[in-house]
């Protein structure tokens, strides 16, 4: 099961997730997703637990905490809906042009 940790401070990273998380349990794996375009990071992260018991007990304990001046949201990460991003233009045909004539 995955932990979804959310409203982080910006300046918070993975080892500070691990370093939390691990007086729970054994962490498996921290993501600390960022923006594509600015590679910043954007304020929520997935933290992987090894034991479920010990991932409800962090969640009990950490949602709604005050961790680095931010209050924390700790819950159950829910699968993502649906089948991802938009994505550009391509297979679309040609583009129409302007509202101009030129005449």
């Amino acid at each position: 099961m995955t932990i979804y940790v959310g409203n982080l401070s910006f300046q918070a990273t993975e080892e500070d997730l691990r370093e939390v998380f691990s007086e729970y349990g054994k962490v498996s794996r921290v993501s600390l997703p960022t923006d594509r375009e600015t590679g910043r990071k954007r304020g929520f992260a997935f933290v992987e637990m090894e034991d479920e018991e010990k991932e409800d007990a962090a969640i009990a304990d950490l949602d709604g905490a005050e961790w680095l001046g931010r209050e924390i949201r700790v819950n159950k990460a829910k699968p993502r809906q649906g089948g991802g991003g938009g994505g550009g233009r391509e297979g679309r045909g040609p583009r129409s042009g302007g509202g101009f004539s030129e005449d």
